[in-house]
């Protein structure tokens, strides 16, 4: 009997443009149906993060063996961090037919579309640049040295919109959710993820 591997999809977009915040309201509904996936980092904690729940921290020592061993989907260094999707769970949860989401950063991302080419890529872009940059200064998380590189590399990912699927503009959190999950349904619908499924029926009979 065929079985209906789980679909990947992707979320990313430049720092600041919302994406945890999309992605825990999106978790927080009573229907969703994803799995999500740990990102794993060597940055500390934000206040109210928790580990094994937002983020896997982990030491540099710890995440550079693990690249060593080919044990990360993808990783990347940013802003001097590391930050990986952790391979096995992946493979897993998706082989048992579940839908995984990503939360990852751009650089990530596109090595993730190298490895999964038939993954669901969106990428979440800011109303404005002006807007990005009012978020990134409104956090509160760091110094203003730090602000400025993210600013800097915010408008480099911007020019990454390229290399996904769908965008989806993140103007209220409720709404970016409503065109996430409008898309996941209609990728399910997408007549190669479904053929093999009918033409197995059609064997059968």
């Amino acid at each position: 009997m065929y079985k209906h591997r789980g679909l990947l999809i992707v979320l990313s977009g430049p720092s600041g443009v919302g994406k945890g915040t999309v992605r825990k309201e999106l978790f927080s509904s009573p229907d969703t149906n994803y799995e999500y996936s740990i990102s794993m980092t060597t940055r500390n904690p934000r206040e109210g993060e928790v580990d094994g729940v937002d983020y896997f921290f982990r030491s540099r020592e710890v995440f550079e063996q693990m690249i060593q061993e080919g044990k990360l989907l993808e990783y990347a260094e940013y802003v001097g961090n590391y930050y990986g999707t952790p391979l096995d769970y992946v493979n897993e949860t998706l082989d048992a037919g579940r839908d995984v989401f990503l939360e990852i950063e751009v650089v990530g991302a596109a090595q993730v579309r190298e490895k999964v080419p038939n993954g669901l890529f969106i990428f979440l872009a800011p109303p404005s640049l002006s807007d990005l940059e009012t978020r990134l200064i409104g956090r509160g998380t760091e110094a203003s040295d730090i602000i400025a590189d993210r600013v800097l590399k915010a408008r480099e990912e911007l020019e990454m919109m390229h290399l996904y699927d769908y965008v989806v503009e993140n103007d209220e959190v409720s709404k970016a959710c409503d065109r996430v999950n409008a898309i996941v349904t209609a990728e399910h619908c997408r007549r190669e993820r479904v053929e093999k499924r009918y033409l197995q029926m059609l064997e059968g009979e």
